[in-house]
């Protein structure tokens, strides 16, 4: 198995919660050859990735990040917005 871990580290614990309610429920869906799983541990969201290939994993992690940056953006705008 092929594996990755990538640690996101947020400014505030606000940031953290949001980003992670928004990147939870595809962490619950099945997604083929490849286990996720999310944690939040002080003010870092983990993203721990396995996968039985190297296309696989680096499908998936393309994937989390593409998710975790289109939440944070789209948190930035509605922050403006709201000012």
């Amino acid at each position: 198995m092929r594996s990755a871990v990538i640690e996101i580290e947020f400014e505030e614990r606000k940031d953290l919660d949001i980003i992670f309610r928004s990147v939870k429920p595809e962490v619950e869906k099945e997604i083929p050859k490849t286990k996720v799983s999310i944690e939040k541990i002080d003010n870092k969201m983990i993203l721990r990735i396995e996968s039985k290939d190297t296309s696989s994993l680096r499908a998936a992690c393309n994937s989390f990040l593409r998710w975790i940056e289109t939440a944070r953006s789209v948190k930035e705008v509605i922050e403006v917005e709201d000012n």
